[in-house]
């Protein structure tokens, strides 16, 4: 036997190495792409705007036809930093139920978590150009106007958006519990955010439960980063796989 036929690569190595090299970009890293460029929009806007944050859609029309003219600018921030996010929060669901498949998740909670992810991208990219718009100054000039697109940025980046991220917590939950593919009490914490965040759909209803929109998202922020770094690349199988 030839000392080449020792050290050639065996045929089947370098389709592997590309199939591992197809898992796409590392979901923990985008998770905090997004979580940073959203924090960063509430921050900076809130800076520019003298310490004042975004004004709440239950308050006095002339309040918030005044903050919006006189922070045009933190509120033209605000929705770009927005819709910058909704990328790669897209790329992440995307990313993830790529990779439940790749485990071997054949239940729904993939493309749950595919769609959940989507609806949320979307909702939150609708906030940030709805948010964008508000700080044009011909808008500015028909307070009814101002008030309408306020409402629309509310639903769409408050109850459409946090539910939505909701789904996405829970079709990685789920399937990360019953597989055992997360940590139990990471999978378990999963499910009751999700809960929480669905329940936020009373903020649609009830002005008081608008408290649980910031509880299930920026909780929910986190988790979906401690999600990423832990789903594993590959399945170990168990004994009782075997």
């Amino acid at each position: 036997m030839s000392a080449e036929s020792w050290t050639a690569p065996r045929p089947t190595e370098a389709p592997r190495e590309r199939r591992e090299a197809q898992g796409g970009p590392p979901p923990g890293v985008l998770a905090v792409v997004f979580t940073g460029l959203f924090l960063a929009g509430l921050v900076l806007s809130t800076v520019l705007a003298d310490g004042n944050t975004f004004p709440s859609p239950f308050g006095e029309t002339g309040e918030i036809v005044a903050y919006f003219r006189a922070h045009s600018g933190a509120v033209q921030i605000l929705g770009a930093l927005q819709f910058a996010a909704s990328i790669p929060l897209a790329v992440y669901a995307a990313t993830v139920s790529a990779r439940l498949h790749k485990l071997g998740v054949r239940a729904p909670g993939a493309t749950i978590a595919l769609a959940g992810g989507l609806l949320a991208s979307g909702f939150l990219a609708c906030c940030g150009l709805v948010s964008w718009t508000l700080s044009r100054p011909e808008v500015l000039d028909l307070p009814a106007l101002v008030r309408a697109l306020q409402y629309l940025a509310f639903a769409t980046g408050g109850p459409g958006h946090v539910v939505a991220l909701g789904l996405l917590v829970a079709g990685i939950a789920v399937p990360g519990l019953l597989a055992g593919l997360l940590p139990r009490v990471l999978a378990v914490t999963g499910l009751v955010l999700a809960a929480i965040a669905g329940l936020a759909t009373l903020a649609l209803l009830f002005d008081g439960a608008a408290l649980l929109l910031p509880l299930a998202r920026f909780t929910s922020l986190g988790w979906l980063i401690a999600a990423g770094f832990l789903l594993p690349r590959r399945r170990t199988r168990t004994n009782a796989d075997r």
